[in-house]
């Protein structure tokens, strides 16, 4: 018994060791978890379809499920500690969140979180959740999207929010969901053109204040990072030898090139979840920074199923259709560690 114990207080300590050499790096995701609903209605949206009388028979059993779903990404994404930030894309209110954090797995990790009720007329919103001890909030805003040729048309707000990091270090981080390419790609880009445009701005009003600005754009842009709503409207651009401190870079390029992505459509595969990171970041000497090379489609065995009509795999996601699914998400959760040097 007495080995027992001493073996059970070794491997606390090798956590509690391996935890704590850990401390410095903090991991930041992005996942868009797929039409997260309460079953009540809300009078000004046109949320229909997830009530339990609804095409979808949302019923109180089917969100508990896709909460606990959501929370077990998290960890997973996780692994020892908790992510720092997670950029939340396609959840409905601030019930669905507050439940959460509060009554899902993920009510002993401490989360805190950053919402807005947006116009978007199915009611679907950004957020983030955030660790407090990790990021400690100094400013929020939600970028409001006004269509100049049709003002009537509303869309999800701009999250963004600035905040102190561990080592004093301040980042700008953004969450994005752009315009669907409902009606055609070609058809719908004016809209992402648009979207992509009020982002820019504030990054430019940002990097006029403080030009090594650590800005973080994440989220789910409904376009691939070589179209022109990202890569010539927003600036962020395929990584580079030499790293400038006055460029956006895309650290999801590669997968793009290589025909992976984070979403499946007809058999292809899509690159619409993005994390996007300012220059500064990219300094190898930098007091916060980023590898390049390391952005992530997090593909646990758990979230793929067989794709029969395509062959290979897809996201086991929530509904098929019309048909419950049981599943996670239509999209893979993208990760980046942020590496933190000791304060002395």
């Amino acid at each position: 018994m007495r080995k027992i114990k001493l073996a059970i207080g070794m491997l606390f300590c090798f956590v509690w060791l391996f935890a704590q050499n850990e401390a410095d790096t903090l991991r930041i995701m992005s996942y868009n978890v797929e039409n997260y609903f309460d079953t009540r209605h809300d009078s000004l949206k046109n949320d229909y379809e997830f009530l339990p009388e609804g095409s979808y028979h949302w019923t109180v059993d089917k969100f508990k499920k896709k909460q606990a779903k959501i929370a077990q990404v998290i960890t997973a994404v996780g692994a020892w500690n908790a992510p720092a930030l997670v950029g939340l894309i396609e959840i409905e209110n601030d019930y669905t969140l507050k439940s959460l954090v509060r009554y899902s797995p993920l009510k002993n990790l401490g989360y805190n979180y950053i919402h807005k009720e947006s116009p978007d007329a199915r009611g679907i919103d950004v957020a983030l959740l955030y660790q407090p001890k990790m990021f400690e909030p100094i400013s929020e805003e939600f970028l409001p999207i006004n269509f100049p040729d049709n003002p009537r048309s509303k869309t999800r707000d701009i999250l963004y929010a600035s905040g102190k990091l561990k080592n004093g270090d301040t980042l700008h981080v953004f969450v994005n969901h752009f315009p669907s390419r409902l009606g055609g790609e070609a058809a719908s880009e004016p809209r992402r053109l648009f979207v992509a445009s009020v982002l820019r701005a504030k990054v430019d009003s940002i990097f006029t204040v403080s030009p090594q600005a650590n800005i973080l754009i994440m989220g789910d842009f409904n376009d691939f990072p070589n179209n022109k709503s990202i890569n010539s409207v927003l600036g962020a651009v395929e990584p580079e030898e030499e790293i400038s401190t006055k460029k956006l870079y895309n650290l999801m390029y590669s997968y793009n090139e290589k025909g992976d992505g984070s979403y499946k459509y007809q058999g292809q595969w899509n690159m619409l979840d993005q994390i996007i990171v300012s220059g500064p970041m990219l300094q190898a000497d930098a007091n916060t920074s980023i590898d390049k090379n390391k952005a992530v489609i997090f593909k646990a065995d758990f979230l793929v199923e067989k794709d029969e009509k395509f062959l290979g795999e897809k996201p086991f996601r929530t509904y098929i259709g019309m048909k419950y699914n049981g599943g996670y998400s239509d999209h893979f959760p993208v990760y980046i560690d942020l590496i933190l040097k000791k304060t002395e």
